[in-house]
């Protein structure tokens, strides 16, 4: 690699030491480096742009890998997640003698390419909002409940009463969508997660389909106000009437791991789930 970027959680004094250890082992290396924001106290290889970068590194924890992955995308370049927070799902190097080694060897290209799909929402055919985690439609704060319309495929599921609904990648299986009641889906499952969010109803359950699906959530007319989130994030006001049409996304992200990335193994280190792994 000729040229990464760095995207920090800058409020964190923990992540800005990090970045700049690993700006020095970059320059070392003979890599340029990147600003992917305005990062304070940082200082960014004159002449290297965000354009360039071979490989976006996050150092934070899930929130800034969700936000570098926005970056990401469109520069089809893999992205790699050094976790200075508290949990660190989706991040895939610790701060430990031992991570910083591994990103040492990744600098050197000692990595391998991981793709995981991602989602992208859109509003009456307007707008194209990526996620890769999920996508939520909820009701406004000021909102009494009310029907949410459910389609699949252009046939009608259901109009469920519910706070709102979620729609889930494999990868946001074990965020929010796991909150909801959903199940874990592993990485390598083509498909994605539907559930109720707070349904008024005993018989609401979650749904599995396939990543190929056009699933449609429809604001009821008796909604005032709704919001759509992605990853987490406000991107648009909902009212009643809107609908808002959710598909796999054109493209990947491209993760970049160091060796075994044992899903089970880490659900059990990160969530607790389980009974512990043994080992032979």
């Amino acid at each position: 690699m000729k040229t990464i970027a760095i995207s920090v959680a800058d409020d964190r004094p923990t992540a800005i030491e990090c970045a700049n250890g690993i700006l020095r082992m970059a320059r070392e290396a003979g890599i340029a480096v990147a600003l992917a924001d305005d990062a304070r106290g940082l200082v960014a290889t004159t002449g290297a742009t965000l354009e360039r970068a071979e490989m976006i590194i996050t150092i934070g924890g899930d929130g800034t890998l969700l936000r570098g992955v926005r970056l990401a995308v469109p520069l089809d370049v893999p992205i790699l997640g050094v976790n200075t927070g508290r949990l660190g799902f989706l991040t895939e190097i610790e701060t430990t003698a031992d991570g910083m080694e591994r990103l040492r060897r990744v600098l050197h290209g000692e990595f391998v390419v991981e793709e995981r799909l991602a989602l992208q929402a859109s509003v009456n055919g307007a707008g194209a909002h990526f996620a890769l985690n999920d996508v939520v439609v909820r009701r406004g704060a000021q909102a009494r409940m009310a029907p949410f319309g459910l389609s699949l495929d252009g046939e009608l599921i259901a109009q469920i009463a519910s706070d709102g609904i979620v729609v889930a990648t494999p990868t946001g299986s074990t965020a929010y969508f796991l909150s909801a009641g959903g199940p874990i889906i592993a990485p390598t499952v083509e498909a994605l997660g539907v559930a109720a969010l707070l349904p008024h109803t005993l018989f609401a359950r979650p749904l599995i389909v396939p990543t190929s699906s056009t699933i449609e959530i429809t604001c009821d007319s008796e909604i005032v106000h709704a919001n759509l989130e992605t990853d987490g994030t406000f991107v648009a006001d909902l009212s009643s009437g809107d609908l808002v049409i959710v598909t796999r996304a054109p493209r990947p992200v491209k993760f970049a791991r160091t060796g075994d990335h044992a899903f089970f193994a880490r659900l059990e280190d990160k969530l607790q789930w389980g009974v512990p792994i043994k080992r032979a």
